[in-house]
């Protein structure tokens, strides 16, 4: 609004009154008083110093919280009052990622209420559509602004301040440690291995092949499982080595997925269904079929484990077998293709 809108040429809101367009009541602004950084060039520079300071320190806060990650193992507990254990190295570097982004908000603050322009100002009203000459108002605005802002003038708070933000994302890289190892080829391989024994999964004994009857199913896992004392470690290794055992007429098996694969209409194949992973075990005799409980996708055992129904989009890996001198089923090799649910470098 104008001055012309005004009935008199006093500044808007300068006096009590009433706003003779829009009728608003006009109340009166508080005096205008200059801060002492506004004119003592003393505190100006000692606010400046707080500032980066708090700048500063945040960036120490960041190399503290890495050196804390690192070094403080995270097994360690100590006790606080009234807080009781806790852990030290979630402590430390919940601390120190903490103090680095209050230090930061508390600097720029600083910063803004201390070293900033501090003035009223009054907006005029416009057109909805801004004019060209209004566009270079606002360039103009926006570097009148960057030059009271001191952001160019003052270098060390620019300098602090671009260096606590560019080690601010230091804490995020370095908690990517906590995703795990790259996986590298534990995806894809398992634990079997050619003379590998096929064992129950329930009892770990071995399997002879005279224990699977004909239309029978048995759940097996390798024999060296039991080697494996580490409990994540042996259950990873479970969720992908266990396989499905069942025996059919050999006259019924239409093909494998390599030759020679069974043994007298033994067949064996992986257990984890290979579109999101879900353990399979509902094998129907007449038909062949494997139907995963989860998503129903259904693969012909008789038929190289094919998909024949549901969103899987891989057949089921098959593990070829055969006897020892003993009669016992043991593994030929590994499985020769990734088992589990497919992602996206599989076909």
């Amino acid at each position: 609004m104008n001055e012309l809108e005004h009935p008199t040429s006093e500044p808007y809101g300068s006096k009590e009154g009433k706003d003779l367009v829009s009728g608003i009541t006009i109340f009166p602004m508080e005096p205008h008083v200059p801060r002492k950084s506004d004119i003592d060039p003393k505190a100006a520079r000692r606010a400046e110093r707080q500032v980066a300071t708090m700048f500063a320190t945040s960036s120490l806060m960041i190399i503290l919280f890495v050196v804390a990650y690192v070094k403080i193992p995270n097994t360690t507990l100590i006790t606080i009052p009234v807080i009781g254990t806790v852990n030290a190295n979630h402590l430390a570097t919940g601390f120190a990622f903490g103090m680095a982004i209050l230090l930061i908000g508390i600097g720029a603050i600083h910063w803004a209420k201390k070293l900033m322009p501090d003035v009223e100002v009054t907006q005029e009203r416009h057109a909805l559509t801004s004019r060209e000459e209004e566009r270079q108002e606002v360039a103009s605005s926006f570097q009148r602004g960057k030059a009271e802002s001191g952001f160019a003038e003052r270098k060390i708070i620019r300098r602090s301040l671009l260096g606590a933000l560019a080690l601010f994302p230091v804490p995020l890289i370095v908690l990517l440690r906590d995703l795990g190892p790259l996986p590298g080829t534990r995806l894809r391989e398992t634990i079997w291995e050619k003379g590998m024994h096929l064992v129950t999964d329930a009892t770990y004994r071995k399997i002879k092949a005279s224990d699977v009857p004909l239309g029978g199913l048995i759940n097996a896992v390798p024999e060296n499982l039991l080697e494996i004392e580490h409990e994540e470690e042996n259950l990873n290794q479970r969720g992908k080595a266990s396989i499905i055992v069942v025996r059919m007429d050999p006259a019924d098996i239409v093909s494998q997925q390599g030759e020679n694969w069974d043994y007298q209409g033994i067949l064996a194949f992986s257990k984890i269904c290979t579109h999101l992973g879900c353990p399979t075990s509902l094998y129907q005799q007449r038909s062949h079929h494997l139907l995963c409980p989860c998503h129903q996708s259904t693969f012909d055992l008789s038929d190289s484990g094919n998909v024949v129904f549901g969103p899987a989009a891989r057949r089921m890996p098959q593990l070829a077998i055969t006897v020892d001198s003993e009669g016992y089923l043991i593994a030929q090799s590994g499985f020769d293709q990734p088992v589990g649910p497919s992602f996206w470098e599989r076909g």
